[in-house]
């Protein structure tokens, strides 16, 4: 009875002294509603904001500043906010870390970030065990002035002496090519702009002998009316040394609005692969063209044919993975003799749900001089089998449990150096000797003083809606109390059959784990974790599942004791951020907290922008009569209830962002604003200088996370207390 008594008063005096500290926030700017009606098969549906669209409209832009400033007096009021933002700074100094790998010519390049400096940059090496030789040959920050400039992509030459890299500006994607040679790092005049966008990205490949590339183009000039400028990607081949005016076209004319292109150059430049996706989500079509410039078109969307990959030098073959009549996938073998898809031969077929393997679902090929390695997902976790080429299994190669493996690189021979990387232990490239049968960690690691040694990942499974059981990864400290009062970071994403796969819980991670937070990440339907029919049961009309997937997770864990709506905050973000508008305004009591990023909340209306019109693949439109009936169920913008308490929700956006419009962040916080009756806070934070992501300064990312964790801390009556230096 005494510890009860003392339990109580403790908690009293807790929660005294959240409200103590807990600063005051002004009211919303005024915020008119200017009703437009609009009629889809004969359902009206009124817009009381759509006014809030118009960023050239002098008035968005001052009500978007009055909210910012709002949000920003909120924030920057919070006490444990420069403690925070300190102790980030300190996770993550002097870190480094190496990605996107490249091998061509005997050389090794790679994507480098130090978090001295605000962008990651190109450098180039003899080897992964030889950092002594790391060259950097491209690096952004050097460029940079009042304007942040990033690498969007890179391709080296097949001699491994020049190299193409897409540079934009301020997080807007919108990227121009520039080549570089890899021995002194002296930019060549050549300069190509928009070979890269926000819409369908871009890519770039070489010929043979290094005297020109294939590139994707994006309409230039008056070639097409203004509202298709970031659509009708194309390929064109540009010769150094002439003027970009001067390009020739080679193909694309005959491709879908919305294609998105990827272009690959076979190891001895006699083909050149052209994969085709048909929008975000959708399927897929591949061509390849010869050496005396003739295209085969190989696979069309129907054939369910999601990746190709060119053989290595001596094997003149493509390694298809295909999911027709084979939703977790199957690889198949097709000479490029004869490339006819009905002549190739399956290699490596389809798990099996009931054996050993499980619901294994293959995620990639990577072909090597006589082996396949291929990656394998089981609900969120990787596996890698290698394969010889008429299929025979011989062996995997050694991963740690509950880990991922972010891509595979060919170096020579059946040798390859594979990226690792678990939520407790960060990121390593490895190097796989094939002859020994050896795998060991190269020099190329991330480097970080930040360990997880106090903490455990357990894996559960929460029971959905309609009975599936959808994985989810618990990341806790070693004897954690299942009492309810744990504070509870919950995630997902859910769609385009986009991974939730593991990943080193970093900074951010030891941020959580300190205050007392239990870390979880949901694998939902919509993503690829268990195959294709997993993400279908998630897209399109079947899109509900997502959200009923999410709940069930937080019902887990409230069930299970690890929290309560109290003390639960979710996050995400783009796809994850209309997750986060669609669980928030379908059940508003589960939650107490939300971070919302360059979400997507308009579901009527998306499709009016440019990127939009590529998500139709995924969420569908509303020309259709049953998929608006299915976006009108859950646009979260619609389903915003008058008189209801909504949780706190802090929305965060880019003015540069060419991949979800701000405009939906504007619309649903008015529509929120409106409709509140709690107490708890409606904030939009826009940032000028990035877009959706993609390419944020260093500087910019730590300021948008300290004021997440100071909004979460706060809401969630967290007094911030700053750990002991040795994490």
């Amino acid at each position: 009875m005494r510890d009860s008594l003392r339990v109580s008063f403790l908690t009293c005096l807790l929660a005294m002294a959240a409200l103590a500290q807990a600063p005051s926030i002004s009211a919303p700017p005024a915020t008119p509603k200017r009703p437009v009606v609009d009629e889809y098969h004969g359902v009206k549906v009124t817009d009381d904001y759509r006014w809030l669209e118009n960023w050239d409209d002098p008035e968005v832009k001052q009500w978007s500043t009055a909210q910012n400033a709002r949000a920003r007096a909120y924030l920057d009021s919070l006490p444990s906010r420069s403690a925070i933002k300190e102790r980030l700074r300190d996770l993550i100094a002097a870190s480094s870390e190496y990605y996107d790998l490249e091998y061509r010519g005997g050389t090794l390049f790679a994507m480098k970030m130090l978090t001295s400096k605000q962008q990651p940059f190109l450098v180039a090496l003899r080897s992964a065990n030889d950092l002594s030789s790391e060259k950097v040959i491209v690096d952004p920050n050097a460029m940079a002035g009042k304007e942040s400039v990033a690498i969007d992509f890179y391709r080296p030459s097949l001699d491994g002496k020049l190299v193409a890299v897409s540079l934009s500006k301020n997080g807007s994607e919108d990227g121009t090519a520039h080549v570089f040679e890899v021995a002194t790092g002296k930019e060549l005049p050549d300069a190509i702009a928009r070979v890269n966008f926000g819409t369908a990205g871009g890519s770039i490949d070489w010929n043979k002998d290094g005297s020109g590339f294939y590139y994707t183009r994006y309409p230039q000039g008056s070639e097409r009316p203004p509202e298709d400028a970031n659509f009708y990607q194309q390929v064109y081949f540009h010769k150094l040394g002439t003027d970009s005016g001067q390009d020739t076209y080679v193909i694309g004319k005959e491709f879908p609005r919305i294609a998105e292109i990827q272009l690959r150059t076979s190891d001895d430049g006699q083909w050149l692969l052209a994969s085709v996706a048909n929008g975000d989500g959708g399927d897929f079509a591949h061509y390849l063209m010869n050496s005396s410039g003739k295209w085969t078109q190989v696979t069309h969307f129907e054939d369910r044919v999601v990746s190709v990959k060119l053989g290595t030098v001596g094997d003149p073959a493509l390694y298809m993975l295909s999911r027709k009549d084979a939703p977790r996938g199957k690889v198949l073998r097709l000479p490029l003799a004869d490339p006819i898809l009905g002549k190739a031969q399956i290699v490596v077929p389809q798990s099996s749900q009931s054996g050993p393997d499980g619901n294994a679902s293959i995620q990639a090929v990577v072909p090597t001089q006589s082996h396949l390695y291929v990656q394998e997902l089981i609900g969120g976790p990787y596996r890698v089998r290698v394969f010889d080429h008429q299929g025979q299994e011989t062996g995997a190669l050694p991963l740690p449990l509950i880990s991922s493996v972010y891509q595979i690189l060919h170096t020579d021979g059946d040798n390859v150096l594979y990226e690792v990387s678990t939520y407790l232990t960060s990121q390593a490239w490895y190097g796989f000797d094939s002859a020994a049968g050896k795998s060991e960690r190269t020099a190329m690691f991330e480097t970080t003083s930040i360990n997880f040694d106090d903490a455990e990942v357990v894996r559960e499974f929460a029971t959905s809606k309609d009975g599936t059981r959808v994985p989810i990864n618990i990341i806790r400290r070693k004897g954690t109390k299942l009492d309810g009062t744990n504070p509870t970071r919950l995630t997902g994403y859910g769609g385009y059959g986009v991974n939730e796969i593991p990943y080193f819980l970093g900074a951010g991670g030891r941020m959580w784990l300190d205050q007392g937070f239990v870390y979880v990440v949901a694998n939902l339907r919509g993503g690829g974790e268990y195959g294709e029919e997993w993400h279908r049961a998630g897209n399109l009309t079947n899109k509900q599942n997502v959200f009923d997937d999410f709940i069930a997770a937080a019902q887990y864990l409230i069930s299970s004791k690890y929290t309560s709506p109290a003390h639960l905050a979710i996050i995400g973000g783009s796809n994850g951020g209309l997750l986060m508008g669609a669980v928030l305004t379908q059940r508003p009591d589960l939650f107490r907290a939300v971070v919302s990023e360059v979400g997507i909340y308009d579901m009527l209306r998306v499709e009016l922008d440019p990127n939009g019109a590529f998500n139709t693949t995924e969420f569908g439109t509303v020309k259709a009569p049953d998929q608006f009936k299915a976006l009108l169920a859950y646009s979260p913008y619609h389903h915003v209830k008058d008189g209801t308490g909504y949780p706190a929700v802090l929305f965060m956006t880019g003015e540069n962002d060419h991949r979800v419009n701000p405009l939906n962040s504007r619309k649903m916080t008015a529509r929120l604003q409106a409709a509140n009756t709690s107490s708890r806070p409606i904030l939009l934070r826009t940032t000028s200088g990035a877009g959706h992501g993609v390419g944020t300064a260093l500087d910019e990312e730590i300021e948008q996370s300290a004021d997440l964790f100071s909004f979460f801390f706060d809401q969630l009556g967290i007094m911030y207390t700053a750990p002991k230096k040795q994490n």
